[in-house]
Parts: C-alpha cells; structure tokens; sequence
C-alpha cells in the first residue's frame, strides 16, 4: 500500500508540529518549579520533529526520514532513563527536584 501525500497536505502537518514545538517551548518557559514537570515538553518537541520526519520522507518519497523517525523513539527513551535516574540521586541528596535549588550542585 502506497501513501500519497498531495501539494496542500504537507503545509497542514508542518503546522500541527509548529504548533506543537510551540507549545513545548512554552511549556519550558511557563513551567520552572519541577524539572520532571520540564522533561515532558521536551519529549512533545521531539514529537513535532518525529512528525516532521516523517511528512518530509511522505512528501519526498524517500526512506531516510522515516529511519530518522524510528531512531528518535530511542532517543527519547535514552534521555528519560538518564533524566529519571538524576532525578533520583537529587531526590535523594536535596529532598526536592525543585529548579531553585539545582544550581547548588556541585560536580
């Protein structure tokens, strides 16, 4: 089965994922208490470029966008692993994941 994206349809998706990466930067910015809380739009924002991806490798015919789009997913996984486990030693060093006290970290 082939799909066939026409001329109008691209324009279509590109804005549902500006809308969405907009939507994740200003989740970042509005959302600067909880860095767990900070996390989630990020991974919306790889969403927006997943989909971009993948309507690019539609529109252009070809296969390398959607071998993109599946490494993107592993991607993702990778940073929530490491995100969650240094959450875990802040957690339990400070008591808190709160933003304000992450500049206290020394390294």
């Amino acid at each position: 089965m082939t799909f066939h994206v026409s001329e109008t349809d691209p324009i279509k998706y590109f804005t549902f994922s500006m809308i969405i990466s907009i939507l994740g930067i200003r989740g970042i910015l509005l959302n600067r208490r909880n860095i767990l809380i900070m996390s989630m739009p990020i991974e919306s924002m790889l969403l927006a470029v997943n989909l971009n991806f993948l309507v690019f490798s539609v529109s252009l015919d070809d296969m390398m966008g959607q071998s993109f789009a599946s490494l993107v997913p592993t991607v993702a996984a990778a940073e929530s692993a490491i995100g969650l486990a240094i959450f875990v030693i802040t957690f339990r060093v400070r008591g808190t994941i709160a933003v304000e006290f992450i500049n206290c970290i020394q390294g």
